[in-house]
Order: structure tokens, then sequence, then C-alpha cells
């Protein structure tokens, strides 16, 4: 048999800001209950399809510790049932107003969604209402490669403490290893944004930092092995070191632009990030390739754009409706969509999974013919595309999977075990980015969010000082309400407040939710302060404390095990 052309690594992204507790419709708890019906329980049965048919699934998927936090926790499990329970009796309401109107189509399509919710219901069920358990059964055997991420996706290059980056990976680190049973080594760097060592200075008027060290060194520090940025970051990347046989020789920074056979600044190979510039490397960087996931997300020429997939935005009445028609055209107004015909997604999804696979071998050959080395592409996506965005996504998913382990000419991969047989012999300093909008920060930091970390560098440089100055080692009531205090400092750093302020998604939603976390935490740290210097304090509570200490306990339920010794450098 002979030698594969390359590798193939589909990265998806499962996340989710902490939403327990705070709203259900249209911000809120729906966000959860769609994802999981929409993503997470198709994506599991798209796996155990593939390993049905001896297709040998392969994926490596993020799972963010807010995400498995919640997926976990009993609230969102009665929640979830109630929300599927939910869905099928709207969809026999539909139907009775259907067969009124004497449209035997619309009827067809309730039966349709009648059905499909009840399956995931009988899904739901039989992995005994455990989400992060039958993920992480499905990884033990070989199908996933799952990530860990920052606690709360908190966006790293823009926390003004390392302390606080530390304590976002500690803890989610934590969250992982609880809940799925094992310790991940693969981290998806929230935002994949990321910075290089060096001198530093905030978005706003607070004072720089001569020196920071590099989130590669971060993130190594607690164990991870690898993880992802976009492709600008490794096409920018400045060559450090080579390695021969195993040892790690100097090179100039023009290295990579005198010898592109070497794979330097290629999206199809990893390297390994140092920006120190002065040793080994403890981590590597897999890139996104582009030009591959364009075939996907782009708005022109992306799949989920065809006229025949189920239309995302159009539905039927006006709470937590459901969905009957087609997309139709890209320019087609909402009045003008025609009803969904789900007979005629098959061919399509058959014909776009089998351009996407041929398009991935391309890549691949191209790598070969510049370079004669083993690549591979890396197909990174937000999770949530598949089957929530894009309902017909997750069989896309199955189709590209089976044709590629039918096709000697790739090898179907995770990101660990591709580094285990293709370790990295370059070593490379990235550039600063992200894969927001122009590959920089501006989404996270701009005129209309940058109030915020005017007020979260404040929270972090507070909770340093009572970390550092309490006696909380020794005052089991004071430890108990600085970890309640770190579990706000850690929900308020979710990069998703700023994102949907910016994006104008959920702007009071997000503002809201991110003063609430401020106001408790401030409480809780006030108060931590008062015990210390009266320690009958908690029996001279004000009415106001006492609400926000319960206030605090009833809606931010995750998190239960806060361990202070994170946020120590």
């Amino acid at each position: 048999m002979s030698e594969p052309l390359g590798s193939f690594c589909f990265v998806l992204h499962g996340h989710l800001p902490y939403v327990l507790n705070h709203g259900v419709w249209p911000h809120g708890e729906d966000w959860l209950y769609e994802a999981a019906a929409e993503t997470y329980l198709p994506i599991l049965a798209m796996v155990d399809e593939c390993e049905f048919l001896n297709g040998n699934p392969k994926l490596t998927m993020g799972l963010t510790p807010v995400l498995l936090e919640q997926l976990s926790h009993e609230h969102f499990k009665k929640g979830f049932e109630h929300y599927l329970r939910d869905r099928i009796a709207r969809a026999e309401q539909d139907k009775q107003e259907f067969e009124q109107l004497d449209n035997g189509h619309m009827v067809y399509l309730a039966d349709f969604w009648i059905e499909w919710f009840s399956e995931r219901l009988a899904q739901f069920e039989k992995i005994g209402r455990d989400i992060p358990g039958a993920y992480a059964d499905r990884a033990k055997r070989g199908f996933f490669e799952i990530l860990t991420s920052n606690a709360t996706h908190g966006y790293m290059p823009l926390l003004y403490e390392d302390s606080s980056i530390r304590a976002q990976i500690r803890a989610g680190l934590a969250s992982s290893e609880r809940i799925l049973g094992f310790r991940p080594c693969g981290m998806w760097l929230p935002e994949c944004a990321y910075r290089p060592g060096g001198p530093w200075h905030p978005p706003i008027g607070w004072a720089g930092k001569d020196y920071r060290i590099g989130i590669e060194h971060l993130v190594a520090d607690e164990g991870v092995t690898h993880f992802f940025v976009e492709n600008h970051l490794i096409e920018g990347c400045r060559s450090e070191f080579v390695i021969n046989d195993g040892k790690p020789e100097k090179v100039d920074w023009e290295e990579a632009a005198k010898y592109p056979a070497r794979g330097w600044r290629s999206v199809n190979e990893p390297h390994g990030v140092n920006s120190d510039g002065n040793g080994p490397a403890r981590a590597a960087a897999f890139a996104r390739d582009q030009n591959v996931c364009e075939q996907v997300w782009s708005g022109s020429i992306g799949y989920p754009a065809a006229g025949d997939y189920l239309e995302f935005h159009k539905k039927w009445g006006p709470r937590r409706g459901l969905r009957y028609w087609k997309v139709t055209g890209s320019k087609v107004d909402l009045g003008d969509k025609h009803l969904y015909y789900p007979t005629d997604t098959p061919s399509r999804i058959h014909e776009h999974a089998s351009h996407f696979c041929d398009y991935i071998k391309s890549q691949l050959q191209k790598h070969r013919d510049k370079t004669g080395r083993h690549g591979i592409v890396v197909a990174c996506f937000d999770a949530e595309l598949f089957g929530h965005w894009w309902f017909e996504g997750p069989q896309f998913l199955r189709d590209v999977l089976l044709n590629l382990n039918s096709d000697p000419a790739v090898e179907v991969t995770t990101a660990e075990a591709f580094l285990q047989s293709h370790p990295p012999d370059k070593i490379v300093a990235l550039p600063e980015g992200s894969w927001g909008e122009e590959g920089d920060h501006r989404v996270w930091t701009n005129e209309q969010v940058d109030w915020m970390w005017e007020i979260e560098y404040r929270c972090e440089a507070t909770f340093g000082k009572l970390t550092c100055n309490l006696p909380w080692q020794d005052n089991e009531q004071i430890k108990e309400l600085l970890q309640k205090a770190g579990r706000e400092l850690l929900l308020m750093q979710a990069s998703d407040w700023p994102f949907v302020i910016r994006r104008g998604q959920a702007v009071d939603y997000g503002i809201k939710r991110f003063m609430q976390h401020v106001s408790r935490f401030e409480c809780l740290a006030d108060i931590a302060e008062k015990l210390a210097e009266d320690s009958a304090y908690l029996g001279k509570m004000t009415e106001v404390e006492k609400f926000e200490v319960q206030d605090a306990d009833v809606h931010d339920v995750i998190f239960p095990q806060i361990n202070l010794h994170w946020w120590n450098m």
C-alpha cells in the first residue's frame, strides 16, 4: 500500500457562554438547548453511525470547560428534557394548524419535526442524560480527541495579569478533567487569540508591562502540548530553530523565506512555538487552512447557502418557532422562501462532501509538490455551525469522514495523533493575532467595549490584592468568600460579553451579564475584607449583602471547586 498523500483533521470548537439561571428566551438557556439538540447530540449520532458503517471516525472536538460544566449540570438536564418535549408539542400544534390550512406538505414537515425531536429525546435518555460522558466514552474509544480551553473563554491577550491567564487555564483543565475523567493535552485558545512574549501595552490607559511571557509558555506550563491559530499567524511567523536528528539548531529569521521546501510558514504543517527565541518549543501550533474552511463558511461560495438546505432565519409562529422553509437562494427575501424538502438534500450533501474531499486532496498535493513532505489540512470551525446554523451539517461531516476514510490518499487523524507520528521539526516565533475580524483584537477592544476592560482590570487588581493580603489559608469563611469572588471574576472575563455587544447580537444581555458578575464580585470581595477586619462580620451583614451572596449561589452554579492557588504565579 502506498504512503498517503497527507493527513486531514476536522477541528470543531464547541462553546457557549454561561447561561444557566440567566434567562431563557430569546437570550439565555435556549442558546444551550438549541445547540445541544441541533449540534452536540447530532454529532454524537453521526459518529455512532460512522462506527456502525466501519468508517473509523476521527474528530478533534473542543468542548470548553464552561460548556462541559453546563451540560453536566442537573438544571440543564431537566430544562433540556422540557425543551425537547416542548419542541415535539410545538410541532404537533403546527401540524393541526397545517391540517386546517389543508397544506399537506407542511403537515409532512411537522411530522418530520415530531420524529426528529423524538429521536433526540430518545438519544438523550439512552446516553443517561450525560452528553459530556458520551463524548468522553467515544474519546476513550479513539473517535474524538477532546480539547480543553480557558474556563470561561477568557480572551488571553487582553487580560491584565498573567496570574489571571494562568487561573483561566488551570480552572479550565480542572473542569475538563473532573467532568471527562481525563486531562486533555490539546487546547483551543479562545478566539484563536495569541500573544507572544515581550513588552505589552493594554488597550486602555493603564500602565503597560516591560515583559510578559508568551501564551505558548503559559499553556505549556500546565501540560498543554498543542493549540490552534489562524493561518496568518503561521504565514507571518519568524524562523528560530530547525530540528535535525532530534537536536535544535539556531537559524536566522529569514530561514523561512530561504527554504520554503522545509515547510516553513505552511498552514499544512504544525510548528513548534517559542516566542523567546532562546530554547526548545514545549507546545506546537496548528494553523487553520483558510482556503479549505472557506468552502464551508463563506457567505458567497459556502455550501450551507445552497438552495435546498433548511433556511435558518424563517420560522413559523412567534416564540421558539420551527423552520419549514429552505434557503431557496442566497438573495431571496424571507417572504419568498420555498418550502423545505428533506429528500432533496442527501444528493446535495454528497455533492458538497465530494467537492470538499477533492479540495482537501488538492491542498495536500500542492504541499507535497512544493516540499515533498507529508502535510496536514486542518479545518477548524465553530461546532455549532454543524446542525444549528447548517441543519444538514452533521450529515456533511459523516459523508466527508466516510469518503476520506475509504481513500488511501488521505489519513484522517486527530491533532494529537498527528503530532505523535509527525512531530514538528521547526520552531518559530508567532506574531500576535486572532481569528476575529481583520485577524487582530478589534472585536474585543473598541469604543463600544473598552469600558469593560477598565472595570475588569480593576477587579483583577482587587482580587490579586485580596488573595495576597487576606488570611484565607487560615480562615475558612474568608476562603469561601474569595472562592465565590474568583468564580465571578472568571465569569466576567468571558470573551462572549464584548463579542455580542460588538456584533449587536444581544447588546443588552451582554452588558447585563457582565455587570451582574461585576456587582457580585465587588460585594463578595468587600465582605471578605470586612470579615478580615471583624471576625463577627457575617452576623452583621446588611440585607443587601445577604441577598448578593445568596444571589450568586443561586445563579452561578458552575465551577464548584474553585482553588485560589490557581491565581498563584
